[in-house]
């Protein structure tokens, strides 16, 4: 045991110590607890809950897959291999789960996008060649069929078609779905074969029969329709007409038209402004029109070779994927626009590569992450997701695809080509 003073001190010198020694004693025998200075791990990345989801092909004889890509990080966090001919995906029950059109196989493909979970197949009926996946609701999704003109209600309860079995009949060539947030009706734009003959189904989603037609109606060739927030009006834009007509969602009646130009082949829903964005590379224009009223004010902004829109949640920007062609290549780049305004911000360049993805209606899709922090555009032809950086509008870097099942004249593995770019919650 230590001791507090030694012997042999004198008493003049024991005085003069008293103060320090009682101080001293104070502490003798006191438990010597040592200090931890706790290591803290390294945290969770607190935007892992924002991701963006690619699907790429992987030719018609072998199956492509899903990449899961985090927002915060630009990493692929996860991959997930789906069916033949992947088209178009939606993210259901708040982003945990997504559903995949196989149109190569007739087949959903089910799973979590940010783990390796195991894939569940849902078999459409044979010949179905599903192309668009959608719902506002959380227990069933539904799929556009544009091989049988029917409409496909899947249950996200238990992953099986659900009646009718042979699905509902629409149109020829349903190429896009929308229903409505309040979850009463759901909309078929069918877009008819060579350019005629196109139509829109309103099917009511609580036992899905099919609604009487559409009064008011004209339509040659209907490729895209979007539901207003609100769920009183419904939005379909017709490429043959050049027409974006608004539909009074309770009585099914046209009740506005405006002209966006013959051609005009895209349409994209921006919640935050309310305004319909449309692409129309036949005469080089993206108009956005004021979905807060049947005015449907427009304003026209010159882009060249526009393919396709997103917007940022935050209501600042919209982005516009063109594509040029010149001799058998094809140049990409984005057009950043003032949500303002309407006027051009920048343009970011992106590539120029040999054009591979002529069949392909989302060769340059493009999604903004929810934080508005990136936008992705899925390059089809070069192989890759570029992924742009907001703050400052450039290109931050380009992430290539899965490898394929096919090689280059040199031997080595060609990359998957990218068909569709969804953005999660």
């Amino acid at each position: 045991m230590q001791k507090c003073f030694a012997a042999g001190v004198s008493m003049t010198a024991l005085r003069a110590a008293v103060p320090l020694l009682m101080f001293m004693w104070a502490g003798c025998g006191e438990t010597y607890r040592p200090v931890a200075t706790p290591i803290a791990p390294n945290p969770p990345n607190p935007n892992f809950s924002h991701v963006a989801l690619v699907l790429t092909g992987n030719g018609s004889s072998h199956p492509g897959a899903s990449t899961t890509i985090d927002v915060s990080g630009d990493t692929a966090v996860s991959r997930s291999t789906v069916g033949l001919l992947p088209v178009h995906a939606a993210l259901v029950q708040n982003g945990s789960r997504v559903y995949v059109a196989d149109s190569g196989d007739d087949t959903l493909a089910e799973f979590s996008p940010t783990s390796a979970a195991p894939v569940t197949t849902i078999t459409l009926p044979a010949g179905s060649t599903p192309s668009f996946v959608a719902t506002a609701e959380s227990a069933t999704v539904y799929v556009a069929n544009t091989g049988n003109n029917t409409v496909s209600a899947v249950s996200i309860v238990s992953n099986v078609v659900e009646p009718p079995l042979s699905g509902i009949p629409v149109g020829v060539h349903p190429v896009s779905l929308a229903e409505t947030p309040n979850q009463q009706t759901l909309y078929s734009a069918n877009q008819g074969s060579g350019g005629t003959g196109g139509s829109v189904t309103s099917i009511n989603a609580v036992d899905r029969s099919i609604n009487p037609p559409i009064a008011n109606a004209t339509w040659i060739s209907p490729v895209s329709v979007a539901a207003r927030s609100d769920s009183n009006r419904v939005y379909v834009l017709d490429q043959g007409t050049g027409m974006v007509s608004a539909i009074n969602a309770f009585t099914d009646t046209v009740v506005a038209n405006a002209s966006v130009g013959v051609g005009a082949n895209f349409m994209f829903y921006d919640t935050t402004r309310n305004r319909l964005y449309v692409a129309n590379p036949a005469n080089n224009t993206v108009t956005y029109l004021d979905a807060s009223s049947d005015a449907l004010s427009a304003v026209v902004i010159h882009v060249a070779n526009p393919i396709a829109v997103a917007s940022l949640p935050d209501g600042s920007r919209a982005y516009v994927s063109t594509a040029a062609v010149n001799r058998g290549n094809v140049t990409s780049g984005v057009t950043v626009i003032n949500a303002t305004d309407g006027s051009i911000r920048s343009t970011i360049p992106i590539t120029t590569v040999a054009k591979v993805c002529a069949s392909n209606p989302f060769e340059l899709a493009i999604a903004a992450a929810a934080d508005s922090s990136r936008v992705y555009v899925g390059n089809c032809d070069a192989g890759n997701v570029a992924i742009i950086q907001t703050l400052n509008d450039t290109l931050l870097l380009q992430m290539p695809a899965p490898l394929s099942a096919s090689f280059s004249t040199t031997g080595n593995p060609l990359p998957q080509n990218p068909v569709f770019v969804v953005a999660g919650p």
